[in-house]
Formats: structure tokens, C-alpha cells, sequence
């Protein structure tokens, strides 16, 4: 059984970060602070502040109160009204695409390592397995950074969305920036490359040690003509008794 514990050291911290980086994918899918809107008209928006997530809509107010929000009023945005603006739209389904992918990247990076630690004689498989794994964690971070940056271009520019009139929301801020969502998003996107790019990174020892850490047995041909073995370990009684 050929030892290829300690080809992997990499591999298992690319797992890590590619488990942290899908979770801060998670995370920042479900913030409601991707745009953060500053408004001079307190009459509704209490705080002067409004936020614009993937999903919702919110704001606190004193006057408009949604069931289990207490103080905060929130409105879902459905990926087909028409005002939902498209970099939204690409939020919805690509940053629920990337979740998708990136949790089959981050399976498929236990399955390698597994066979690993395990010890598995085909070692293109394992290769392989290393490759597929870091192509789906680098397709998941590129389905999550399209929208991250597309909205993160939207703030920059200052675009604003039109929305109807039950969201209470104006139809222009006074000011935007960036929220926190965008930057949860943007690291979990980077962490979830690095993890790509270090599973793709996986070869294979040239010479690979057998379990009991001896090196696997070579056959050559002497001066003579015959087959005699090198490597593996040497047996100290052996050479005793050639000296006798």
C-alpha cells in the first residue's frame, strides 16, 4: 500500500478554507446589508437608513412594523418583479449556484483526501480527484464574485433602484456604500480560490514510501545479466552473515 499522508498537508488546509470560505458565502447570501441607503426624510425610515439586501428590502421605522421584524420593516424582493434590477437577479441565482457548488467541491475534497490518508493504489484517481475538487471550489467563487462585484459596481456608480410604492423606500438616496454583505461575500469568494487553486496544485511524489516507510523495490540488471532488487529496507542479520 503505497504512504501519500504527506503529499496532502496543503490539500487538508485548502479543505479548511474552503469550508470557511462557503459558509461566509452562506452568511453573506442571507445579510440584508449588500447597499446601504442614507436618506434625509425621517417620516418613515426612522434611522435615516435603509438597507438593500439580495432578498429584502429593510428599514427601522416607528411607523410601519413587519410581523417578527419588531421596530424593522422588510419587503422580499421576488426575482420576477419588474423593477428587480438584473445584478439582483444574478445574486439570487448565482450566489445560490455557487452554494451548490462550492458544497460539492468541498465533498469532493474530503473524498480525496480520504483516499489519501487512507492509503488507494490507483494514484491517478486520486489526482483526479484532487483536479475536480478545485475546479468546482474556483467555478463557485466565480459565480459568487460575478454579483458581489456587479453590485458592488452599482454602489460605486450610484444607481439606484425603483421600488414600488408598499416597500415605502425612496426612489433615490441621499447618499449609498457598500455593506457588509459585499465584503463577507468578497472574502468568502477569495478563500474559496485559494482553496481552488491549492487543490489543483496536488502532485504526486516521484518515488512513493510504503507504509512502513521503506521505499518500494526497483528491479535492475547487474553486469552479468541478472535481475537484482534495490531499494527497501536492509537487513543488518544478512550482512553478519555475509562476513562470517
Amino acid at each position: 500500500m503505497t504512504y501519500l499522508a504527506h503529499t496532502a498537508h496543503a490539500q487538508l488546509s485548502a479543505l479548511w478554507l474552503g469550508c470557511v470560505g462557503w459558509m461566509l458565502t452562506a452568511v453573506a447570501l442571507g445579510l440584508i446589508q449588500w447597499r446601504v441607503w442614507q436618506v434625509s426624510d425621517r417620516e418613515v425610515i426612522s434611522s435615516g437608513v435603509a438597507w438593500v439586501g439580495v432578498w429584502r428590502a429593510c428599514f427601522n421605522s416607528h411607523t410601519l412594523v413587519s410581523p417578527g421584524f419588531r421596530v424593522m420593516h422588510c419587503r422580499y424582493i421576488s426575482l420576477t418583479e419588474a423593477f428587480t434590477p438584473p445584478e439582483i437577479v444574478a445574486g439570487q441565482v448565482l450566489m445560490l449556484l455557487s452554494l451548490l457548488v462550492g458544497l460539492c467541491g468541498n465533498a469532493g475534497g474530503v473524498y480525496a483526501l480520504r483516499n489519501v490518508y487512507f492509503g488507494m493504489e490507483k494514484n491517478f484517481q486520486i489526482r483526479l480527484a484532487f483536479f475536480t475538487t478545485g475546479a468546482l471550489c474556483l467555478s463557485a467563487a466565480v459565480m459568487s464574485l460575478i454579483p458581489l462585484l456587479w453590485n458592488l459596481s452599482s454602489v460605486v456608480t450610484n444607481q439606484t433602484i425603483k421600488f414600488p410604492p408598499e416597500f415605502k423606500m425612496p426612489k433615490a438616496p441621499d447618499s449609498q456604500h457598500v455593506g457588509c454583505g459585499i465584503g463577507v461575500g468578497m472574502v468568502g469568494s477569495v478563500l474559496m480560490v485559494v482553496s481552488g487553486i491549492m487543490f489543483c496544485m496536488y502532485r504526486l511524489p516521484v518515488r512513493s514510501r510504503h507504509l512502513d516507510g521503506s521505499l518500494p523495490a526497483q528491479s535492475v540488471t547487474d553486469s552479468r545479466g541478472a535481475l537484482t532488487s534495490t531499494g527497501g529496507k536492509e537487513n543488518p542479520a544478512f550482512e553478519s552473515h555475509e562476513h562470517l
